[in-house]
């Protein structure tokens, strides 16, 4: 049996900026920082898998142009309350990182297509690497409300940056790491693992985000098995609503390769479509 990817029918994001307050900034590990913002009921019912549009302040001698998009990595609706991971890489991220426990941030969202659980799906495995951690830690609560078992296989360099395994954890899942350091995280064993979990029947879709190399290994699986899958991309955007066509990436349907923008059809997308 096999079930459609996400929503086909464009979901309208509240395109509205509004005025955030930072509630929580601080370090995550040596890499990510873990940012909580007090943004309202609009922003706190995100979807897992859809973004924000981030106003960051400019740090001294730069001026960031445009918006950052960042990926949901928790949203609390009744704290009216949503949560980020970064890294600082750039221009924006260094004037993000200047951000004090009280001052005020303009968001805007949530954007985009999210992830869809299907009532018929039992257990799914959530596979990712690197920040697409972040994007896939609240699959973990929205799984365990609808009554939907996770096996979640985390990848990264090394131990101490695997992100999300607590959270995921907490909510009941089943979690696998892998690391370059070990020697865990290539592509043919990761192939091992999930091979594995579709023997065990508890792989009754995949859900990815972060690595190009574990995104194929998941659709050769999918094809083998019939199994379906989503998974949410990673791309450069400017206005982040659809309109400046700069996040514009090929797709497979049906044989044909068709242009989809990241923002607004996606970023989660049919994981058979997507073209690696």
């Amino acid at each position: 049996m096999s079930f459609p990817g996400p929503a086909a029918s464009p979901f309208v994001p509240s395109v509205e900026a509004r005025p955030a307050e930072v509630l929580v900034h601080a370090p995550l590990n040596a890499e990510y920082r873990h940012l909580v913002l007090r943004a309202g009921a609009v922003a706190a019912g995100a979807r897992p898998g859809q973004f924000f549009q981030l106003l960051c302040p400019a740090p001294p001698g730069e001026a960031p142009f445009l918006r950052r998009p960042m990926s949901l990595y928790g949203a609390d609706p009744a704290a009216g309350t949503v949560e980020f991971l970064y890294k600082v890489t750039g221009a924006g991220t260094r004037g993000l990182a200047t951000l004090a426990v009280g001052d005020a941030i303009d968001v805007m969202g949530p954007l985009g297509q999210g992830f869809v659980l299907h009532p018929a799906w039992r257990h799914v495995v959530a596979v990712g690497r690197g920040a697409g951690l972040a994007t896939l830690a609240p699959i973990a609560r929205a799984a365990r409300a609808a009554g939907i078992g996770v096996t979640a296989v985390l990848s990264a360099r090394r131990p101490e940056l695997v992100v999300s395994e607590d959270l995921f954890r907490a909510e009941g899942a089943r979690v696998v790491t892998v690391t370059d350091q070990d020697g865990t995280s290539g592509p043919a064993h990761v192939e091992r693992l999930l091979r594995g979990l579709v023997a065990e029947g508890v792989a009754d879709a995949f859900l990815t985000c972060g690595s190009a190399r574990l995104l194929r290994v998941q659709q050769r699986l999918g094809r083998e098995f019939g199994i379906p899958g989503q998974v949410a991309l990673e791309q450069q955007m400017a206005c982040g609503l659809g309109m400046c066509f700069c996040c514009v990436r090929d797709f497979n349907e049906g044989g044909e390769i068709v242009h989809k923008r990241v923002c607004w059809d996606g970023p989660v997308f049919d994981m058979l479509e997507a073209v690696a």
